[in-house]
């Protein structure tokens, strides 16, 4: 093994150590930027070395190019759901059947938390991560490998002694990910998911890997199979098995000698259910021995070894008296309702959450109304339906100005969320600035969460735009900031502006204006004063840029706070000019176009750099101003979308044609 190859493969063992240290143990030795500092070591050898690249290095964990779908696959043996016990006493009657079923013989049980996601089994083949599998029907499930990869804390690659075999486990994201998914989604004018399961099984099955890696999902593992069979003479073993392997496992586990001590362990869990960082629903009950598994056997539908118990549903009835609106860290405005107190499940609740005007007007829900409510985990509580009209009732309006700092309130059309378009709304400021200095954005490394809070916490910051006044000095009256960090801080602000206008752009937080259409805005109107001034119309001349967008940065240049942060903001000397690039002559001069399926013999970036060396641009979804979409095998959704709309679809080698002839 040469010098290089020696490198590499310490620096992947390296990151895997910390990666399971991170996202498994929960135990880091080494901050963002140390690791963030090894990957890119890895990726500048890889890229030097590209026959030295393996699909299990951790810099492999997003790839592969967007789905048109997924295929069906096969389980190895069946994933059976369990059967439920709603009470202690139907659960008193499982263990019941179980001693009679084993004649009287001694048994365990093994109890673990009812993690509330999506089951997924894993294959591995000489250490390599091959397959990811979800549940589907139990029978067959569909291949999400590609997404599967990105999750941090699924190994890879794993050293064992084993040729192949098989983990299954549960998908998860956590509640601190489901509430920052959300308020993403809130932001961009999205429905909210309904619990952090949908949002897990939502994440999986997405046809774009990079939208999963941004999603944050956790697996917990609990099965260990070869061919389809226990690896293991018990579960209790099983699990400490998959944790030395490093898998995740959930620690929060019992090893039981009786269901006196299971009705114990679930008990106490339905207590303590809203400390955990993710959604339980109940706790699994497993007979230990395997073998003893076997004996008890199955039913058509579900083991008779295993029954999940579940915890009741948390819900009460009390009185609407009042309903405010909260701003949140994305400028959406929330109507929350206050409530006649109540106890809920052993928490005295007073506040439910009622998300927007349309989720009130679904409810038929005024002021004085007796409603049923729910509380689940540590999110605020949700009005479930109205159970009595009141005999007092009063209608609930938007206000058209925000509680916090008067900015224009806008509901574009379509959309479920009322928000504040005032970049600097103090409600919204650490999520802005938190935007704007993000890697990719203005990328201003040091400036994350807990810096961000203090300069907030302690008014040092009130706008986005006083992060240029920052010194030195008042850097260092925060907490865990001395002299080295305090300068490598304002060293990154002061490299900040040096980021082209396209990032610019990216960082103000318009809604709908991300990386790729602000580097479209850019190419069209040359400087952030020209996109300011321009009108609807105008704006929709720019590529991707149709009404809905048009209407989001109308309005952002309309409100005049914003008008003073970018006034803030030229002061400070960020890039507010953009030379335009003339599009190079060619055959497709002037055509769009959109790019779906696999072709034969090219792949969609060499495809892509063809059309722009040819003097064409790629869009990534088909609208009218789309001239042609160039489709290979499984095609999809964009296929379907440019026969409805008349544009002309070509196959690889008519594209090719194009090329040549023009």
């Amino acid at each position: 093994m040469d010098d290089s190859a020696r490198q590499i493969e310490k620096l992947r063992d390296e990151l895997r150590r910390h990666e399971h240290l991170y996202y498994v143990l929960d135990r880091p030795e080494i901050s963002d930027a140390e690791y963030d500092a090894l990957m890119r070591r890895l990726q500048e050898l890889e890229a030097a070395h590209p026959e030295l690249l393996t699909p299990d290095s951790p810099t492999q964990r997003v790839g592969g190019k967007p789905r048109e779908g997924f295929v069906k696959v096969a389980h190895s043996s069946s994933m059976l759901s369990l059967d439920n016990a709603l009470n202690e006493g139907e659960l008193r009657e499982f263990d019941r059947r179980v001693r009679d079923l084993l004649n009287g013989a001694r048994y365990r049980y093994v109890t673990e938390l009812k993690m509330d996601g999506l089951s997924m089994a894993a294959h591995y083949r000489d250490g390599r991560l091959l397959q990811a599998v979800t549940r589907g029907d139990g029978a067959v499930g569909e291949d999400v490998t590609e997404n599967a990869r990105t999750i941090r804390s699924l190994p890879l690659r794993v050293k064992t002694k084993l040729a192949a075999f098989e983990v299954r486990g549960e998908t998860v994201m956590n509640r601190r990910a489901f509430e920052r998914l959300n308020a993403e989604r809130e932001e961009r004018g999205l429905s909210r998911f309904a619990n952090p399961r949908n949002a897990a099984a939502g994440s999986l099955r997405v046809l774009e890997p990079q939208i999963t890696a941004s999603r944050r999902l956790d697996y917990y593992t609990y099965f260990l199979l070869v061919e389809g069979r226990p690896a293991l003479a018990s579960h209790w073993a099983t699990l400490d098995e998959l944790a030395r392997l490093g898998f995740k496992v959930n620690q929060r586990r019992k090893l039981c000698g009786g269901i006196d001590e299971v009705v114990a362990f679930c008990a106490e869990w339905e207590a303590k259910r809203d400390e955990l960082p993710y959604e339980i629903d109940g706790v699994v009950v497993k007979v230990d021995s395997i073998e003893q598994q076997q004996r008890l056997g199955f039913t058509a539908k579900a083991p008779r070894w295993a029954i999940a118990y579940k915890y009741p549903a948390r819900q009460a009835i009390t009185t609407v008296e009042s309903i405010e609106v909260q701003v949140g860290r994305t400028g959406a405005l929330t109507p929350v309702a206050h409530l006649k107190p109540v106890d809920v499940g052993g928490v005295t609740v007073s506040r439910a959450t009622l998300h927007n005007e349309d989720e009130i007007e679904r409810l038929g829900l005024e002021i004085g109304d007796a409603v049923v409510i729910e509380r689940s985990g540590d999110v605020i509580p949700k009005v479930v339906r109205v159970h009595e009209l009141g005999s007092y009732r009063k209608k609930f309006r938007m206000p058209a100005q925000c509680p916090v700092c008067g900015g224009k309130v806008v509901r574009e059309e379509g959309e479920a969320a009322s928000r504040c378009i005032n970049t600097n709304c103090s409600a919204r400021l650490k999520e802005s600035i938190l935007h704007f200095a993000a890697r990719g954005v203005m990328n201003i490394d040091g400036m994350g969460e807990a810096l961000v809070d203090q300069l907030v916490d302690r008014g040092m910051v009130e706008s986005v735009a006083d992060i240029y006044d920052l010194t030195i000095e008042k850097l260092m009256t925060l907490e865990r900031m001395g002299s080295k960090s305090a300068t490598n801080v304002l060293v990154n602000i002061g490299n900040s502006k040096k980021n082209p206008l396209p990032r610019v752009l990216n960082a103000l937080g318009i809604r709908f204006v991300g990386e790729r259409t602000a580097v479209f805005l850019a190419e069209a109107f040359g400087s952030l004063e020209a996109i300011a001034k321009a009108g609807l119309e105008e704006l929709q001349q720019a590529e991707e840029v149709g009404p809905k967008v048009a209407e989001s940065i109308f309005q952002f240049f309309r409100e005049p706070r914003n008008q003073e942060l970018i006034g803030r903001l030229r002061e400070a000397g960020l890039q507010f000019n953009y030379p335009v690039v003339k599009r190079k002559a060619g055959p497709l001069k002037g055509l769009t176009f959109v790019l779906t399926g696999t072709l034969p013999h090219l792949s969609r970036e060499e495809a892509r750099k063809l059309i722009e060396a040819a003097g064409g641009k790629v869009s990534g979804s088909v609208s009218k101003k789309t001239n042609y979409v160039v489709a290979g095998e499984e095609a999809g959704s964009k296929l379907t979308k440019a026969q409805e709309l008349g544009i002309k679809v070509v196959n690889e080698v008519e594209f090719l044609d194009l090329i040549k002839v023009g």
